[in-house]
């Protein structure tokens, strides 16, 4: 069984101190907790395929951590850099196109994701992250100058329509994650292209603006996308569940079965971990202690009377369709 984890900090982490190369038990402990993935445990895990984000803070003045456009551009950089070494030492593979994407389970594979557009300085540049192999991307993390997000309403700017429009001539992948509400109907009134939620739960459970709204999970299903669930325990549990439990992954089938319900079947639902998204190992359901555990969820998924055929599509068959399907063919 071939397991796909949709969203993974690695050059964030690699960069910010982390050996990201070596187990996570070797990883001193940081300011994020106990570290939790590696890429040995990325292998005996068998997680074959990860989408690699590329994170930059936002550049928006009324964020903590302000940096210019040209400044998150060089921070981008920076991480495109870190992956292509890692590259050209034959650590990693990327999955540019749909022929790359065969080569996912032999060693380790990874798709690239902007995560914020910020580094994007104008809609031109869209076609220079292209070729350096970004194939998704996310307009917003926090609020930026493209699009309101997470914890700051508001709609797609005029920039933002039109670096949309530069995407979809690329091909590239939208990431509605971390979209504000106004801007995820926005995008998908503007775009025809493939779209994903690559970590992201339900706001049936977890009701803030950072989950998807029930609307919001059919309108992706009815693209054909797939939504990643987070392993963070403040995104699996409800506000008075927090602080006063541990998650499990329970909890993590149960944002899996309420997707399956409302898409009337289980091929929009996939794991976007985002496990080294600046949390540590207390943050994660308790059964999980690095990505070599990844295969419990298959587990858990079985022991709540999911057949084999869906398990499979779950831990990775729905994200290898849909990828399949919205990568160019070289």
């Amino acid at each position: 069984m071939l397991i796909v984890d949709a969203h993974l900090d690695l050059s964030y982490n690699a960069l910010n101190g982390r050996d990201v190369l070596r187990p996570a038990v070797e990883q001193p402990a940081n300011e994020d907790g106990i570290a939790t993935v590696g890429l040995p445990d990325l292998k005996a895990g068998g997680v074959g395929l990860v989408c690699a984000t590329i994170f930059c803070s936002p550049a928006t003045p009324t964020q903590p951590g302000y940096r210019s456009p040209d400044e998150a551009h060089a921070q981008a950089i920076r991480h495109l850099n870190w992956y292509q070494a890692q590259s050209d030492a034959d650590v990693f593979r990327f999955a540019r196109s749909r022929s790359e994407l065969d080569q996912a389970g032999e060693g380790q594979t990874a798709i690239l994701l902007l995560e914020g557009a910020d580094p994007i300085r104008t809609p031109d540049e869209a076609a220079l992250f292209f070729e350096t192999g970004v194939r998704i991307v996310g307009l917003a993390w926090k609020g930026t100058r493209y699009a309101g997000g997470t914890g700051a309403p508001g709609p797609l700017t005029a920039a933002g329509r039109e670096i949309v429009g530069a995407f979809d001539r690329l091909g590239i992948i939208h990431d509605l994650s971390h979209l504000a509400e106004k801007s995820f109907w926005q995008l998908l009134d503007l775009s025809g292209g493939p779209v994903i939620a690559s970590h992201s739960n339900c706001r049936a459970f977890a009701p803030t603006d950072r989950q998807l709204s029930d609307e919001m999970i059919r309108a992706i299903v009815r693209r054909g996308g797939v939504i990643g669930i987070n392993f963070f325990d403040k995104f699996l549990l409800s506000p008075e569940e927090y602080g006063s439990r541990r998650a499990r992954l329970s909890d993590v089938v149960r944002h899996i079965r309420h997707i399956c319900d409302l898409a009337g079947d289980p091929d929009h639902v996939g794991i976007g971990t985002d496990m080294d998204g600046g949390l540590g190992r207390d943050q994660l359901p308790e059964e999980i202690r690095t990505s070599a555990d990844l295969p419990r969820v298959a587990d858990a998924l079985g022991a709540a009377g999911f057949p084999d055929k869906s398990i499979v599509a779950i831990m990775g068959g729905n994200w290898m369709r849909f990828f399949r399907s919205a990568l160019p063919d070289a």
